[in-house]
């Protein structure tokens, strides 16, 4: 039988995930998700996934990282913005595309759970383990976005006229360029500010593996 301290923490976790979700659905569907530097474009949308993981663990993580990647699909077909890539792409072969868009969002949210998790069973602060799941949120998106982009489509037309014969991790490091340096860094600072200061305001409860921690560390 649950406590009356467990039923808060499961109902402020539940609100948490429903906030976060509408962010991050806001943040997709806006220009809040994106910040234009010249001719960068930084996008934010792995912070709100990163939180909910820090918050609820692997299954947290893996919902609004779900979420995540059904709103970068539907962009593919128009709804709610276009991806000229993701339009291309679904024009080559809808099923995939939904793979190489949905997948890597959905597996970055179930790893930063474990990414947080064992942070802290190790001892590290809140604010070490919430930069680490930061960092690992934006370079995580990057790595499995780009692999499947190249398993998946590599040997298309479209695909190979962009390598345009370069070798993949020339390829890659080319196409993702300082970008996603940046949001690596904006990620990592972010994610462990908001974190940070949710759990101090006890409006967010971090998520342990079972014994590792009793208090929360700073």
């Amino acid at each position: 039988m649950k406590t009356e301290k467990q039923k808060t923490i499961t109902t402020t976790n539940l609100v948490l995930l429903g906030m976060m979700t509408g962010v991050l659905l806001l943040m997709a569907y806006t220009p809040l998700g994106y910040l234009n530097i010249g001719p960068l474009a930084i996008s934010f949308n792995m912070i709100p996934v990163a939180i909910t993981a820090i918050a609820l663990g692997p299954v947290g993580g893996l919902i609004t990282g779900s979420v995540f990647g059904l709103t970068s699909f539907l962009q593919c077909i128009g709804v709610g913005g276009v991806s000229a890539m993701g339009a291309i792409l679904f024009q080559i072969n809808p099923f995939l595309a939904f793979i190489q868009r949905f997948v890597p969002r959905a597996l970055d949210g179930l790893l930063l759970g474990y990414i947080f998790q064992l942070i802290r069973a190790r001892r590290g602060s809140l604010h070490l383990a919430s930069a680490v799941t930061g960092f690992f949120a934006a370079f995580l998106n990057t790595l499995f976005f780009m692999s499947m982009l190249v398993l998946l489509f590599g040997n298309t037309e479209y695909m190979q006229n962009l390598i345009g014969g370069r070798n993949i991790i020339a390829f890659i490091c080319a196409f993702v360029g300082i970008n996603a340096v940046v949001e690596m860094f904006s990620a990592t600072v972010i994610t462990a500010l908001v974190a940070t200061a949710l759990v101090k305001a006890r409006l967010m409860h971090p998520a342990e593996i079972r014994g590792a921690h009793k208090a929360v560390t700073v």
